[in-house]
């Protein structure tokens, strides 16, 4: 069956409608109408809601992550154990790690690393979560509730381990709510790289 082709006519259209300035006044009218309004007009009858930031701030929802953090173990130090999880799992490629080891008298020496640095560059981030997601160790949290603080300046934005270490949680806390069993604990199984699991 041979395919049929339909004509469809341009419609007709007076001059004023093609060059559309009748809908252009329209439109005009409509928004310095509501200029007017807003700007000028009672209290009661303003039709948007103004947030005079930053004198005055949104309240943030409970589910709003807020920027990174690094948890900290009960000394201090972080509970990242630099197994790069986070940085693969990354589709921004915005967090940088290079591992270390621990010292030989450390209990930890041969069993797992730290990092001796850690950066996030919170301009590249697409804050999708997948880093706190593919941690094993808990140790890298979106719960601050806080947004990135305005600046002009790009290395204000490259979070280094310190300032990852030093943000708290919603609650104030620096450690994660997921407690962990260290070598050392009296609380650790004993299973390490020597004793085999």
């Amino acid at each position: 069956m041979p395919a049929t082709t339909k004509v469809i006519r341009k419609p007709k259209r007076k001059l004023t409608e093609q060059t559309y300035v009748t809908e252009i006044s329209k439109g005009l009218s409509l928004t310095m109408s509501r200029f007017f309004k807003n700007a000028f007009g009672p209290e009661d009858k303003k039709e948007i809601a103004t947030v005079m930031y930053p004198e005055e701030q949104r309240e943030y929802p409970e589910r709003f992550r807020g920027i990174h953090r690094l948890t900290q173990r009960a000394g201090g130090e972080p509970r990242c154990v630099a197994c790069l999880c986070c940085s693969t799992a990354c589709p921004a490629q915005c967090i940088h790690i290079e591992p270390a080891e621990y010292a030989e008298d450390d209990a930890r020496y041969g069993y797992e690393r730290f990092p001796a640095v850690f950066v996030i560059d919170e301009l590249r981030c697409i804050f999708c979560g997948y880093c706190v997601e593919a941690c094993p160790v808990d140790a890298i949290r979106m719960d601050t509730g806080l947004h990135m603080p305005p600046s002009t300046a790009r290395d204000h934005f490259l979070y280094d381990k310190e300032t990852l270490l030093s943000l708290p949680s919603r609650d104030g806390t620096y450690e994660s709510g997921n407690p962990r069993h260290e070598p050392g604990d009296p609380t650790h199984p004993g299973i390490d790289r020597l004793q085999g699991h």
